[in-house]
């Protein structure tokens, strides 16, 4: 992995929480809270700094503006909400671009399960834990910020254990 296991230690116990908030309130009441994206953004902002060479650390502001301007696009096309669009603009300055592939597949595999996962506690007796949750009753639609939430975790563990290390 290109990220460095350094940056990993530094962004997951301030991304853990908010991601995993965010996945909660997009199952519960299918959307993703505003505050929540910019507080990601914020981390990023603040922590960034410190975990990332200042080369990279800027670039990611450009990453913001990039991906958040294909999500605006992608939302006016339909294919995604503007909550996931918003949300995935602020997770994206804490991917590291050479490792698009494995953040691909980490998503390809958080896509599946979460699904498969959701579908699955939809259909069973688990769903009286949640039974008032509004993501059980949207028809094809699924929250999008449970599998990026997965990702974004998932990725910057793995980062722990196999990522780069600082020159």
């Amino acid at each position: 992995m290109n990220i460095a296991a350094y940056t990993a230690l530094w962004f997951l116990p301030f991304v853990a929480p908010i991601a995993f908030y965010i996945a909660w309130t997009d199952l519960s009441r299918m959307k993703i809270p505003n505050h929540a994206v910019i507080t990601l953004f914020v981390v990023y902002a603040i922590i960034g700094p410190i975990a990332l060479p200042l080369s990279t650390y800027l670039w990611g502001f450009l990453a913001v503006i990039i991906v958040l301007v294909l999500g605006i696009l992608f939302n006016a096309a339909g294919v995604l909400g503007a909550g996931d669009a918003k949300y995935l603009a602020a997770a994206a300055p804490l991917f590291s671009f050479p490792d698009m592939i494995i953040v691909v597949q980490i998503f390809c595999a958080a896509l599946l399960g979460a699904w498969t996962t959701h579908r699955l506690v939809k259909y069973s007796l688990l769903r009286k834990l949640a039974n008032n949750w509004e993501s059980w009753n949207t028809g094809s639609k699924f929250p999008m910020g449970f599998t990026i939430s997965a990702t974004l975790v998932i990725y910057l563990a793995l980062a722990l254990r196999f990522g780069a290390e600082l020159p």
